[in-house]
């Protein structure tokens, strides 16, 4: 239904996303495999537009994080395509697994399946508003008559510059080939974390060995140290938490005469600069036969 529209490639993975938390929480609800879900509120022409515009509003603002706040679900009984149902309906309660979610006193669904999903697809966290200087305020409002106003707020702004949290895992090994260790690097960069490295120490009878370190957000610590275990031979992995600061980064691609050149560009704490992709400017120098320093003076003028 969206193959035909003009949308850049990261909305049209969104669109996809979120009717993939859709179709799983239909699957469970229904006991059936995917493949052989249908959809019926939330495959209709409206809801297609409804999630479609979210996802082409999120690409425009291209905010650095959503936060959304706990989820009021509402409570009592709706009527579906299945008859009538709790609130939340199942599909939507399969969807906000792990998201905090409360009810209260207004009877009615006050989160639908397609809000669930766009929720738990977008946001990067839930909980309180953070410190943040307002630019922007946003209303949208609902048709149903509650006792309390029926909309949907947005605020965009931003919070204290480019600090968030980091937990640094590391462990020391003396028993593993390099091979092996260069193999837990990338299962560990894999799987989202922020930095890994190497440091060479010296170990107990005066063996050398290796300091194995993941740098990963403090919500991917349990999974980072379980891959940790599972691909290194250490026996204990130390965690230091710590506060970091950051440049706001993002990649854009420019077309070129040599091909498209994707430009890694940060900026923040009144620094500003650019750098080209490695691997694109290994491409040139590869195919035009010249240096990567050459390569970089190609492309330097599209910059």
């Amino acid at each position: 239904m969206i193959g035909h529209l003009d949308l850049p490639d990261q909305v049209r993975k969104d669109v996809l996303a979120v009717y993939g938390l859709i179709a799983e929480a239909e699957s469970h609800a229904h006991g059936m495999p995917v493949d052989q879900i249908h959809f019926h509120e939330v495959g209709t022409m409206d809801a297609v537009a409804d999630i479609t515009g979210v996802c082409m509003l999120i690409h425009e603002l291209a905010p650095d994080q959503v936060v959304a706040s706990p989820v009021h679900v509402g409570c009592g009984q709706v009527r579906c395509a299945h008859g009538i149902l709790p609130v939340p309906a199942p599909a939507t309660a399969y969807i906000l697994k792990d998201v905090p979610v409360y009810g209260g006193e207004i009877r009615g669904e006050l989160c639908t399946p397609t809000g669930a999903a766009l929720l738990k697809h977008f946001s990067a966290k839930f909980g309180s508003m953070p410190v943040m200087k307002i630019s922007k305020i946003g209303y949208g409002m609902g048709k149903k008559e509650f006792e309390r106003a029926n909309c949907v707020r947005a605020m965009l702004g931003e919070t204290e510059e480019s600090k968030d949290g980091a937990s640094e895992l590391c462990c020391n090994l003396d028993d593993m080939t390099p091979e092996a260790i260069g193999y837990a690097q990338e299962k560990l960069m894999e799987e989202g974390a922020l930095d890994v490295y190497t440091v060479s120490i010296g170990m107990k009878k005066n063996r050398p060995g290796v300091m194995l370190v993941c740098m990963c957000k403090m919500a991917d610590k349990e999974k980072m140290v379980r891959l940790l275990f599972r691909h290194t031979t250490t026996l204990g992995v130390r965690e230091y938490d710590c506060a970091r600061y950051t440049l706001k980064r993002e990649i854009k691609a420019v077309e070129t005469p040599y091909g498209t050149v994707h430009i890694k560009e940060s900026s923040g704490w009144d620094v500003k600069r650019q750098k080209p992709e490695y691997e694109d400017l290994a491409r040139i120098a590869r195919e035009k036969g010249i240096s990567l320093t050459d390569a970089m003076k190609l492309v330097q003028t599209y910059l």
